[in-house]
């Protein structure tokens, strides 16, 4: 196998030159760099990127905590993270826990071997104190408000955007409302409903706990959903879906199943995507996509300036008014 001195022969340069060229240095002529990359052609030479890494000490890769990777709520922040990597050079290890606390335990034992230079956590499973311990290793950044603890994170409060669902609702005089929320006990879920119920008690109507879907993110889910409330008797007026998927299945359903979309059923969606736009659904626009690429950009600056030190970055909400309501 060809190695940096032979290129450096062939090539009619020095081994730092090649060195230079190899690790992509601007100062280095072009014509030198042009007779460098030809002798590694025709050596057919393949730079051993462990050593590389072991040399630089970094590996220019980071690991991407997700519960699942078809998860439709968790796609918009991993797609924003790719897209900053990109740019950056970085590579992506995507690792899929099933929210089992020993997978997630394992991507961070990746950070503790320097196989990964940080990690960047969707959603977590294990408790803050479990996870604190490996900032010593790496930086590590979480999309979720971590609230007091030493963590950087980029989120969106769950509470305000269900808030501004839930208002815009109730304004609009609904007061029998079905919500849509995600995985039972998680953070996230328990700021969604702490908004039902606050915002349900602000005009004085129960909360019914029948009316709150649990793991409803997908289209599939939005279908089934519509089926339900076609039954119900009394039958809700408006729907909170937690995630454009979601409402995009119960607005084309309930047009099947006769609803009259707004009059029969009013429908809230999540995140302005342009799914529906094209079905004109009213939706509380919040950025998944930017807590991602804001996540990575954290990230990056850590790894590059060898240094952590917490902060946090909350991404706006705001309702976008279409045709559902």
């Amino acid at each position: 196998m060809a190695n940096i001195k032979e290129i450096a022969r062939m090539a009619g340069v020095s081994v730092t030159t090649v060195s230079r060229v190899l690790n992509r240095h601007p100062y280095v002529s072009e014509d030198k760099r042009a007779a460098v990359m030809e002798a590694v052609r025709k050596l057919d030479y393949v730079q051993n990127l462990n050593a590389v890494h072991l040399i630089k000490g970094k590996t220019s890769m980071i690991a991407v905590v997700l519960p699942y990777v078809d998860n439709p709520y968790l796609s918009s922040p991993v797609e924003g993270i790719l897209s900053a990597a990109n740019r950056c050079g970085y590579r992506i290890v995507l690792c899929q826990t099933n929210y089992r606390p020993e997978e997630e335990l394992k991507v961070l034992e990746m950070l503790r071997m320097k196989q990964v230079d940080g990690v960047i956590i969707t959603s977590r499973t294990n408790d803050w104190d479990v996870i604190k311990p490996y900032l010593a290793y790496g930086p590590i950044v979480v999309c979720e408000d971590a609230g007091d603890e030493p963590l950087s994170c980029a989120y969106i409060d769950h509470y305000r955007s269900f808030e501004t669902g839930l208002c815009y609702l109730t304004a609009q005089g609904h007061r029998y409302i079905v919500c849509c929320i995600g995985r039972r006990g998680s953070n996230t879920s328990l700021a969604r409903e702490r908004a039902v119920r606050e915002a349900l008690a602000a005009v004085q109507e129960p909360l019914r706990p029948e009316w709150i879907f649990y793991d409803a993110l997908s289209m599939e889910a939005g279908v089934e959903i519509a089926h339900q409330l076609a039954g119900m008797n009394p039958r809700p007026t408006a729907v909170l879906a937690g995630t454009h998927q979601t409402a995009a299945g119960l607005v084309a359903e309930a047009r099947k199943l006769g609803l009259r979309v707004p009059d029969d059923l009013a429908v809230i969606g999540f995140d302005n995507h342009m799914l529906g736009q094209l079905l004109d659904i009213t939706a509380v626009e919040q950025s998944n996509k930017d807590v991602g690429r804001a996540a990575f950009q954290m990230l990056h600056r850590y790894i590059a300036e060898e240094r952590y030190e917490a902060e946090k970055q909350e991404l706006p909400v705001r309702l976008v008014e279409r045709s559902t309501v």
